[in-house]
């Protein structure tokens, strides 16, 4: 018996964990102030740029004193630089529970060949934080965009602590609130909670970080890339916009617009308030519905950015087979768009929640999901 599909859908079905949906007000003649054909290093592209970096300092809170560099190859790029600039100075506690804090592992341990700790944590779980020792380096993911789980708070980081924390925050900022005095290097990209254009780094510096780099030297050599120091000193014009790289000046152009919609809609606070009132949305749903659940098992850790979600029920024979069909009857219907889980993942489904996302949308889109699921578990029975 057909199961009769909803009447409306989203407006906007785009629930992409990455690169994720524009700002909603978004249009290309937004960017027609764009510098094009014009020079990064020229004054109107160093004055974008520096924009760029102080707008993020300004809406996400970052303290004076810290760093604030562009730098290319995304988000991946800015950890790249932290790991390989920072560690080997002391011992390092290497925290995963999703594939990015994993692949940060893997260019610890094997590429570097440092003696790591390696704390991790099943998919849906986070490691034992009160057992992390902040007197070694500590490199973690602060949300885990593959897992939907996210560190609840700072408050298991030393205020006194010797070593440098290194945070992975890309699916965070902009979202959560991040406690700068805990954070020693933070990075995030684009592509992520704002809806900017993929490619681009932010790595932020601590004064402590500052004064690592200043004062040591990795045993192993640098590429040109990675290099943050000059003769023993920071390269400074990184942190105001002498980016190390050609930057494109459309993407820096779509940011600028970001950060303005940013202000609009209440700065960092009205954005956390737009992206919690998304998961509560897919929250509520999920309470009402006893064949899904959050992958995260602790509803402290869950998510409020990359929601993932998990089908419990006992008719499915084969979850991974049933939670792609689920995709992909939502995505022919228009209803939504990109919501497999991470390849690495458990089976399930993961929904954007991040700012630039429409509370009416995520609302659009669940009767789609429940007729999604509905109509596929009649179809295998």
């Amino acid at each position: 018996m057909a199961i009769e599909q909803p009447a409306t859908r989203p407006a906007n079905p785009r629930f992409s964990s990455g690169p994720c949906a524009k700002i909603p007000t978004f249009t290309l003649d937004k960017l027609a102030d764009a510098a094009l054909g014009r020079s990064h290093r020229a004054a109107v592209g160093k004055d974008k740029l520096k924009a760029a970096i102080e707008g993020t300092r300004e809406i996400l809170g970052i303290p004076a004193d810290y760093k604030i560099g562009i730098v290319p190859a995304s988000d991946t790029g800015a950890v790249e630089m932290a790991l390989w600039s920072l560690l080997g100075e002391r011992k390092v506690e290497m925290l995963a529970w999703e594939s990015f804090g994993s692949g940060w592992v893997t260019d610890v341990v094997k590429q570097l060949k440092l003696d790591a700790e390696v704390k991790t944590a099943e998919y849906g779980e986070i490691v034992d934080l009160a057992s992390v020792d902040c007197n070694n380096d500590v490199v973690f993911t602060w949300n885990g965009t593959t897992s939907g789980v996210r560190v609840p708070n700072g408050d298991w980081i030393a205020d006194d602590r010797a070593g440098l924390t290194i945070c992975d925050a890309t699916s965070a900022a902009f979202a959560m609130d991040l406690p700068w005095d805990k954070l020693d290097v933070t990075t995030f990209s684009w592509q992520k909670v704002l809806g900017g254009e993929a490619a681009h780094g932010m790595l932020i510096l601590s004064p402590r970080a500052v004064e690592r780099l200043e004062s040591y030297i990795p045993a192993w050599p640098l590429p040109k890339i990675f290099r943050l120091t000059k003769g023993g000193k920071l390269i400074e014009g990184i942190f105001r916009g002498e980016t190390i790289n050609t930057p494109s000046m459309l993407a820096v152009e779509d940011y600028l617009v970001a950060l303005d919609w940013a202000r609009e809609v209440g700065g960092l606070q009205g954005l956390i308030g737009r992206a919690n009132a998304n998961t509560k949305a897919i929250a509520d749903f999920v309470e009402m519905h006893d064949w899904i659940d959050f992958l995260a098992h602790d509803p402290a850790t869950v998510s409020n950015t990359s929601v993932c979600l998990k089908f419990t029920d006992d008719r499915i024979k084969d979850g991974a087979a049933f939670a792609k069909a689920v995709a992909k009857r939502m995505e022919a219907e228009g209803a939504a768009l990109d919501i497999g889980a991470y390849r690495d993942a458990p089976a399930g489904l993961r929904i954007w929640c991040g700012g630039t996302v429409e509370a009416s949308d995520i609302e659009a889109m669940l009767p789609w999901l429940e007729w999604a699921f509905q109509t596929e578990i009649e179809a295998q029975a």
